[in-house]
C-alpha cells in the first residue's frame, strides 16, 4: 500500500515537472511570446529587435528597422505605446494562424490586432497585423 502511495506521488510530481517543458512547444505560447517581445521592443524603441520579429517577407518589404519603426509609429501607434494588451484566441483561417489581440491605447480606446504568424526554421515570426472589426473582439 505504501509503495503505490509512492508511486501515485512520484508519477504526479514528475507530471508537474512536465508541464512548463508542454507549455513551452505550444504554439500559442510561442506566438504570445513572440508578440509580447515585439510590442516590449517598441516601447523602447528598439526598432531593430521588433524588426527581427517579422518575417522575411515583411523585412523585405521595409528594407530596414527604421523604415519598419516610422510605420508603425505612423500606422499602429496603439502597438507602438499601448496601454494594455490582452490575447484572445488563436484561429487558424485559410492555413494561417491568426493571433487576436486586443489592445488599448494611451487615450483609453480599445483595438482589436489580427497577427498573422509564420512559422519559420528559428521559430514563430509576424508576417502582418490587420486592424479587426469589434465584432472580431473574442470573449
Amino acid at each position: 500500500m505504501r509503495l503505490r502511495l509512492i508511486i501515485t506521488a512520484l508519477t504526479f510530481f514528475f507530471g508537474l515537472m512536465a508541464l512548463p517543458v508542454l507549455a513551452e512547444d505550444d504554439p500559442q505560447t510561442q506566438i504570445q511570446t513572440v508578440i509580447e517581445n515585439q510590442i516590449a521592443a517598441f516601447k523602447n524603441d528598439d526598432f531593430a529587435q521588433a524588426f527581427s520579429y517579422a518575417s522575411p517577407s515583411i523585412q523585405s518589404m521595409f528594407g530596414t528597422a527604421e523604415n519598419f519603426g516610422v510605420m508603425v509609429q505612423r500606422g499602429y501607434p496603439m502597438v507602438w505605446r499601448p496601454a494594455d494588451v490582452q490575447f484572445m484566441d488563436l484561429r487558424e483561417m485559410a492555413g494561417d494562424l491568426w493571433q487576436h489581440v486586443l489592445i488599448r491605447d494611451q487615450a483609453g480606446r480599445r483595438h482589436m490586432l489580427l497577427y498573422r504568424m509564420q512559422k519559420g526554421p528559428k521559430g514563430w515570426l509576424i508576417n502582418g497585423v490587420q486592424l479587426g472589426k469589434p465584432t472580431d473582439q473574442l470573449t
